[in-house]
């Protein structure tokens, strides 16, 4: 019973994804993909999750990824807003962090050598920024954004190589962060408090952005770190 009531949450959740896409193919080829993530698959890679669900190549699950017509930024305002109506209150937690992916290569969009925190070391990785919601009994992401580092957007050819807009220019990890939170805030998800660790916190401009908006934050610093303090 539990499983069948969580394959019709999916399927009502992807009845509101399904407008997304124009054709049949890749809007039917999405509920599988999800449902290839949330199950069994030991490794959630083209092939493996091909393979799941029932196609003898990647070639579709790659095409749905990388060049089927879909918003992915609809996606998530789509996401966001199922996440609030399931978990949102008034003093729920609005969590901004970064993770690495670890690769070989140097074709993937903002890869090179840098600290990831997956890794504990510097690595060849692309760092994500993420804006967890913490609310009512669980938690979600709701948004993301791709560090795109200064040497990448300095190479423009590199940048079309990998399909990088024109119009992505440089921006810090607290620059993301305050960019995602300032989506959530304006689209009103309920919020009580910001968190971050001291990569966002020692940001001075994202903590005098937070009090113009009169949102609550706690937000790690450096020890050295200079304050002020207004009684």
């Amino acid at each position: 019973e539990i499983a069948k009531a969580w394959e019709r949450e999916l399927d009502e959740l992807h009845e509101r994804l399904a407008g997304l896409f124009r054709r049949a193919e890749p809007r039917q080829r999405s509920r599988a993909y999800l449902k290839g993530l949330l199950g069994t698959v030991e490794r959630k890679n083209g092939w493996q999750l091909a393979e799941w669900i029932g196609e003898a190549t990647p070639d579709g699950v790659q095409h749905l990824l990388e060049r089927a017509a879909w918003d992915a930024d609809a996606a998530r305002d789509v996401l966001r807003e199922y996440v609030v109506e399931q978990l949102g209150e008034r003093e729920a937690v609005l969590i901004v962090d970064e993770t690495g992916f670890l690769k070989k290569g140097e074709h993937s969009a903002g890869v090179q050598r840098q600290y990831s925190g997956t890794a504990g070391r510097i690595e060849n990785s692309q760092i994500g920024v993420f804006l967890c919601y913490a609310g009512d009994g669980g938690s979600a992401f709701i948004d993301r954004e791709l560090y795109m580092p200064q040497a990448w957007i300095d190479d423009r050819a590199r940048c079309r190589s990998a399909a990088i807009p024109e119009t992505v220019g440089f921006a810090t990890k607290p620059q993301l962060a305050r960019l995602m939170l300032e989506r959530a805030l304006d689209s009103g998800v309920p919020c009580g408090w910001v968190t971050g660790d001291e990569v966002y916190g020692s940001d001075r401009s994202l903590r005098l952005w937070l009090e113009s908006r009169a949102q609550p934050f706690v937000l790690a610093v450096k020890k050295n770190e200079p304050l002020w303090w207004q009684g």
